[in-house]
């Protein structure tokens, strides 16, 4: 009988590439990830790793190996979803992904609902970009992943998740006040009302590769122009503070107004394009009681959240 915690290993190499990345996921040494997979290479009875200069690769017999150990461990969820099912109250840990402004939105009420309607249930919550979030919940590091998409940018579909739409919101140009004294001063000559005003100004937005980064320099684009790009950061609080000060403009979503009116000008975009705000769990755990309570409070979380209405 082959060993599941070895073949795990396997699997986690697949996955991350070295076994230092294996190591710490895993929280084991190096060495010893490279002896569970030696004993499960003896196990076998056939090489699974072949050294490519300083990193390994794994062979076509690891590779059917890792296949197996995917659907092995779908079942092992699966039988642990339907025992947690078979207990009257949610219990256990949930491990959850979130993007800044879903994190603003929305953690704190879920905590606080969760806590009430169900205290046997710990929520762990670490920030991460969707993208990564998503491949990393798949890779079974979370439990649940808050995840977003922009009109005409599809999210990583990966084969194990599922997605539930959890809201949308107005994505709106984010403009300073004309009275502010900041580095844009002289630039504003007259009140700012659509996206085409915006070409001589310096924006503020999100690092390259981010899919929020990519879909406002194509709305830039198609309004006729190249934006200048001076500030970068994945802050979206920090964008938000260097609109106030009068020194950049931006695009943003509206859940970023949860909580506190906005202290700038927005303004509606041709079209009023909408973000979607999904969650995705793997489809072998989903019937979890603590996953299904904390997918319940964060709909009506989501529900109850209040549209900010563009400023004059």
């Amino acid at each position: 009988m082959l060993d599941v915690k070895r073949l795990r290993l396997l699997r986690e190499l697949h996955l991350r590439g070295t076994l230092a990345d294996v190591a710490a996921t895993l929280q084991y040494s190096p060495s010893a990830v490279s002896q569970q997979l030696a004993l499960l290479e003896r196990e076998v009875g056939v090489p699974l790793l072949l050294k490519v200069g300083r990193r390994v690769q794994l062979t076509p017999q690891a590779e059917i190996l890792v296949a197996h150990t995917a659907e092995l461990l779908e079942t092992l969820e699966r039988a642990e979803a339907d025992l947690a099912a078979s207990l009257t109250v949610p219990t256990g840990t949930v491990k959850l992904a979130m993007f800044q402004s879903a994190a603003l939105a929305l953690l704190p009420n879920l905590l606080t609902a969760m806590a009430q309607a169900y205290p046997d249930v710990r929520i762990e919550m670490i920030q991460r970009e969707p993208e990564s979030a998503l491949h990393e919940t798949w890779a079974r590091d979370f439990d649940l992943v808050v995840a977003e998409q922009y009109p005409g940018h599809a999210a990583p579909m990966l084969p194990e998740l599922d997605r539930v739409t959890l809201t949308t919101d107005a994505i709106r140009l984010a403009v300073p006040f004309h009275d502010v004294a900041g580095g844009m001063a002289k630039l504003l000559s007259s009140p700012i009302t659509e996206l085409e005003d915006t070409a001589e100004l310096p924006w503020v937005m999100e690092p390259r590769g981010a899919a929020s980064r990519h879909w406002a320099e194509q709305r830039c684009r198609q309004a006729g122009f190249e934006p200048d790009v001076r500030f970068e950061t994945a802050d979206l609080q920090a964008q938000i503070r260097l609109i106030e000060s009068g020194n950049a403009v931006g695009l943003m979503p509206d859940l970023m107004w949860t909580g506190r009116p906005p202290q700038l000008r927005l303004i509606d975009l041709p079209g009023l394009p909408q973000r979607t705000v999904f969650t995705s769990v793997r489809r072998a755990s989903r019937s979890r009681p603590a996953l299904l309570a904390c997918r319940e409070i964060l709909e009506l979380t989501a529900q109850e959240l209040a549209v900010p209405t563009p400023l004059p």
